[in-house]
């Protein structure tokens, strides 16, 4: 027994430098394309990451020398409290996060864990829903950009919030009976840290100084994470992983041909939701609730951005990466509901087909119950007046039975 846990012991301890060791080989080996995916991981932080999220860290860092969080926590305590089981100052990050996107959320929780306006246990709580994918990012690029619907982003940022709160509510539960581990400062802050005319320049600078580390940070694991996305897939990794993962996506119902996508989610989101757009499936409702629970998720090189932050407040990443793994899952129950009950967000080709069939031929009786099966309008056999009412392959009617001389039906696409 004591030597099993030796052995255990020493794989840990050499596991990491192994690791390391192993990636310092294989950028070797594929130098000509990790110099292709590091040039992609930075085109993808300054044209798409800096811009978007630059502003806000500055913002959000320089509101922190303000009254703000004080403010809202005694205007939201009322609600944040018997809702979250957190004080109203939590509502600050959580506003923030959803309005700015990733790692805004984390960001703001560190900096009230080490100013001591929250417990250990709340920063926890706080964390695990708070970290969210902000609307420029899934209208704008997902929806806009991938899926070109910004209704599909819409739907997709909508579900991304309502399983953040729901994640926030099942986490007011978490280390209930936990005593508060510190007295918080729930008073104004003090002059001297409180932002003023004289002291805006240093503010400022200060402010700046930190959110440019915070992007360098960011920058850096979006471009290591692109090596290793390109070292997974010229390795053949990618694709042994793709093998092994097809038993859970079939207990799943998912096909297979999803495996590398979701994978490269998993590492990298941003990419790998590309990825699982750009896959030609009749159903493009199953690449929607896939992205949802992507983007809920989040994958490893948020997680990694994220406890880089908290690491300094001495938060832990366990509850982050549970509640994120729940928001994930709610997001694609919650996604998948409301396309299959409300028809304007069912997108799949059955229904555009449906759609087509029932305008060339307004009199059949629409498809059979289990598919189309009965008179749907295509393959229908020129006359010389036009198309006939049946068609000789998909019509249950014996061919011949209807008269040449008939007029095809008036069809909004008719000319």
């Amino acid at each position: 027994m004591y030597k099993s846990k030796f052995l255990i012991l020493r794989i840990k301890t050499f596991f990491v430098p192994f690791c390391i060791c192993a990636f310092i080989i294989l950028l070797l080996v594929f130098s000509k394309t990790n110099l292709s995916a590091v040039e992609s991981g930075l085109i993808l932080w300054v044209n798409f990451v800096v811009p978007s999220i630059f502003p806000f860290l500055i913002a959000t860092e320089t509101l922190c020398y303000t009254n703000i969080v004080p403010f809202l926590g005694k205007l939201l305590n009322k609600i944040m409290k018997p809702i979250f089981n957190l004080p109203g100052e939590s509502a600050f990050p959580f506003i923030m996060g959803i309005i700015c996107g990733y790692p805004i959320g984390a960001k703001i929780v560190s900096n009230l864990k080490l100013q001591q306006r929250l417990t250990t246990v709340e920063a926890e709580r706080l964390i695990a829903f708070t970290n969210n994918s902000g609307p420029f990012f899934i209208i704008g690029t997902v929806g806009a950009g991938f899926f070109k619907s910004t209704t599909v982003g819409l739907l997709l940022l909508f579900t991304h919030i309502l399983a953040s709160l729901s994640v926030g509510f099942v986490f007011r539960w978490w280390k209930y009976n936990t005593k508060k581990d510190l007295i918080k400062t729930n008073n104004l802050i003090s002059c001297k840290e409180s932002i003023s005319f004289s002291n805006l320049g240093e503010v400022l600078s200060n402010s700046i100084m930190k959110s440019v580390n915070t992007i360098l940070l960011i920058g850096g694991f979006i471009v290591l994470f692109s090596i290793v996305i390109s070292i997974f897939k010229n390795s053949g990794i990618l694709y042994l992983l793709s093998k092994l993962s097809t038993p859970l996506l079939n207990i799943l119902n998912i096909p297979s041909l999803f495996a590398d996508g979701i994978i490269t989610s998993l590492l990298e989101v941003t990419n790998g939701i590309y990825n699982v757009v750009s896959i030609p499936y009749k159903l493009i409702s199953l690449n929607i609730v896939i992205c949802a629970f992507l983007l809920g998720f989040g994958g490893l090189c948020i997680a990694l951005q994220i406890l880089s932050i908290i690491s300094k407040a001495q938060i832990s990443i366990k509850p982050y990466l549970i509640g994120k793994l729940l928001q994930g899952i709610l997001a694609a129950v919650y996604t998948y509901f409301i396309i299959y009950f409300i028809p304007i967000f069912n997108l799949d080709l059955w229904i555009v087909y449906l759609f087509f069939a029932t305008s060339i031929n307004p009199l059949n009786n629409g498809p059979g119950l289990f598919g189309l099966d009965l008179n749907s309008g295509w393959n229908c056999e020129a006359t010389k007046y036009g198309w006939s009412f049946s068609s000789t392959i998909s019509t249950n009617l014996p061919s011949g039975d209807v008269p040449e001389h008939i007029k095809p039906a008036s069809s909004i696409f008719s000319l």
